[in-house]
């Protein structure tokens, strides 16, 4: 038993830079369970520096100065930040208001909705089960106001942390913008000279996601404003607050669409009933939700890894179960890290490869390093 341990352990761990990689893994796992919470202004600097680097490298392929388009790309951001907090926020802070105090009326229009299924069903439904149904509904909806309410009052001190980040964050995304070179070569440092494995590893996971990165974004943005243009022209109620929601859903593929469908039809039919108008709502929703899987998404991300689906969902419950929100959001990356990492992995056929990528990479690296420290 104890040779048959001893000889895996000899097959997969007895190269140095498989130990370094094993505890880089452990390291940044423990620093993001203990100090997740305290790091949240820069993990959020480095997301968006990734979206931004896109920006400042197109503006350096135009002649333009890198500092100068480092400041162009920290404006752009800083303008983006003040038209999500004095436009589009009011607007969905009114409207979030005006949903939450017609839901009675909602639920009770619901109520008499699905009162004449037992009329139609009798064996499949009774008028009972429907008013235990709703007698439960209302007194979560209850609770759920109540708990809102205390959040709001209890958790003033979040507000001054979120406007304190507001002013942090697209500060150290200048910084980030600005010395990237500089803090990556200090970070390289720390590793051995030889590192075929996480150069190969690095290279890969640093394509995908900063494509990951821009990709989301952009999706995010495109599905919101074609959903926000679609529910304005039905004229459905809180259009904004819906076309919000259906973007973010984007953030969570296959489960995020089938959520954001139930309150798009709730709205739909609360607001027509079963008539023409709700169903033309439904075929444009749905239409958005296949144009965006058949058309945007290939679009986007030609180049990403080729991940199963129920890959897709285990790490968007994993990751998210462990980080929230930004586990979520980094579910596709971390597992394209994951697939990066196995196949990566030292194995007889990797070493010729290794051999001869070190021997290409080293003299750039080191024109690099003089290029950089010349300017």
């Amino acid at each position: 038993m104890f040779a048959i341990i001893r000889g895996w352990v000899n097959r997969y761990f007895s190269q140095e830079e498989v130990v370094l990689l094993v505890l880089l893994l452990l390291a940044a796992l423990v620093v993001l369970a203990t100090l997740g919470v305290v790091l949240a202004p820069v993990l959020a600097a480095l997301v968006i520096a990734f979206l931004m680097q896109g920006m400042v490298l197109r503006l350096q392929s135009w002649k333009v100065p890198h500092w100068l388009a480092v400041s162009i790309a920290c404006m752009v951001l800083v303008g983006t930040i003040v038209a999500l907090l004095f436009v589009v926020m009011p607007i969905i802070s009114r409207q979030t208001v005006r949903l939450f105090a017609e839901l009675p009326n909602m639920i009770d229009r619901g109520h008499e909705l699905l009162l004449l299924l037992p009329e139609q069903y009798p064996r499949l439904v009774s008028a009972q089960q429907i008013d235990e149904i709703f007698t439960t509904l209302g007194s979560e909806l209850g609770s759920m106001g109540q708990t809102v309410l205390t959040f709001s009052l209890a958790n003033l001190p979040v507000l001054a942390a979120v406007l304190i980040y507001l002013v942090v964050v697209p500060i150290l995304v200048f910084f980030f913008l600005k010395d990237s070179s500089k803090l990556l070569g200090w970070c390289a440092s720390f590793l051995p000279n030889q590192r075929p494995m996480l150069r190969q590893i690095w290279y890969e996971m640093n394509d995908q996601v900063a494509n990951y990165v821009r990709g989301k974004v952009i999706e995010i943005a495109i599905v919101a404003v074609v959903s926000y243009v679609a529910f304005l022209l039905l004229g459905v109620n809180y259009a904004l607050l819906l076309a919000v929601a259906v973007g973010l859903s984007v953030l969570i593929p296959y489960i995020g669409a089938a959520v954001v469908t139930i309150p798009v039809a709730a709205i739909g039919l609360f607001q027509w009933g079963w008539s023409s108008e709700f169903f033309w709502l439904m075929f444009a929703y749905g239409m958005i939700q296949l144009l965006d899987g058949n058309v945007l998404v290939p679009i986007l991300f030609s180049e990403a890894v080729n991940l199963h689906p129920v890959a897709i969902i285990m790490a968007v419950l994993v990751f998210g179960g462990i980080w929230g929100f930004w586990g979520v959001f980094f579910a596709i990356p971390l597992a394209t890290l994951a697939k990066a990492i196995l196949n990566a992995w030292p194995t007889s056929e990797h070493q010729a490869e290794w051999q001869a990528r070190e021997a290409v990479a080293a003299p750039q690296e080191s024109r690099e390093a003089q290029q950089e420290t010349a300017e």
